[in-house]
């Protein structure tokens, strides 16, 4: 991690964290962030709040590690409550994030489960809106990535898994959270460097992250009427278990980020400014945007 007391103190931004080489660090998928080295930086020292999210009440995905953990202790410290969605074999990791939540004096709540299924999404709603009281911002940050060099060796089964991951999820949850979402509310995806500079390798991730990018588009234009924005980020490579577990090959990891002109990969803490900026009242005049956070590379 940086020794960055918090996310203010000017610093060469090229040199604030870790830059490859990588050991070789493979995982089981999902994986996990404390088995990682370096550990990722998801704001657990660094990051400051200053109320920018009072009294809202936010459903995060995949916020066990990576970007979700980022955002989910962002806006916790910010002032938001926040159910935590991650998958069982993910609980090492979440109970962190859960701490860390209540030390910031906010309300966790817990839901495992997977958001491949259609109706374990529509319970997860569901299960947030009774535990929360309401419903004031849906951040969807869960993803599945599995590299795969060749189409050959591509199986239907992969395929369909990550499109039911990245983006029927994504449907699912956004149809089940609209009709609790009050006016001012928020809706945040995830799509990727992938979706306007897709990896060979990554055929179906990349695939999945246009969808995403396409998706936001036309749904925040579906419901601006109602007062609801909807926007995504757009990372390029960041330092999380999705990596190691099977998004990238090991001698991938070894370089993972020396290809974007800052030499290095990003960190979740340095994403979760952008989802903050996003679900608060602060960019309200911002819908249907896909914000960049890739080290130099453009989304073009």
């Amino acid at each position: 991690m940086s020794d960055t007391k918090d996310q203010f103190s000017m610093q060469d931004p090229t040199k604030q964290y870790p830059q490859p080489p990588f050991g070789r660090q493979p995982q089981p998928a999902p994986g996990l962030a404390k088995q990682m080295i370096p550990q990722p930086d998801h704001g657990e020292t660094s990051y400051k709040g200053f109320g920018r999210l009072a009294g809202r009440r936010a459903v995060i995905t995949g916020a066990d590690s990576g970007i979700g953990r980022a955002v989910a202790i962002a806006f916790a410290r910010e002032g938001a409550d926040v159910a935590l969605n991650y998958l069982p074999s993910e609980e090492a990791d979440v109970r962190e994030v859960i701490q860390l939540v209540k030390e910031a004096g906010r309300n966790a709540i817990a839901l495992p489960g997977d958001i491949a299924d259609e109706a374990f999404c529509t319970q997860l709603v569901d299960q947030s809106v009774e535990q929360l009281g309401g419903l004031d911002i849906l951040v969807n940050v869960a993803g599945k990535q599995t590299y795969v060099e060749n189409i050959a060796e591509l199986q239907t089964e992969q395929f369909e898994a990550t499109f039911r991951t990245n983006v029927f999820a994504m449907f699912w949850l956004c149809k089940a959270a609209l009709p609790h979402l009050p006016p001012g509310a928020t809706i945040i995806n995830t799509t990727s460097i992938q979706s306007y500079q897709p990896s060979p390798g990554l055929l179906d991730y990349a695939s999945t992250k246009a969808a995403i990018t396409a998706f936001t588009h036309a749904l925040a234009k579906q419901v601006v009427g109602k007062g609801v924005r909807v926007n995504a980020v757009a990372p390029g490579p960041v330092w999380t278990p999705l990596q190691p577990s099977g998004g990238q090959p090991q001698a991938k990891v070894e370089k993972f980020g020396s290809e974007v002109p800052m030499k290095r990969p990003g960190q979740p803490a340095e994403l979760a400014p952008v989802y903050v900026l996003l679900a608060s009242q602060e960019s309200s005049f911002v819908t249907g945007e896909v914000y960049g956070v890739t080290g130099g590379n453009h989304l073009t």
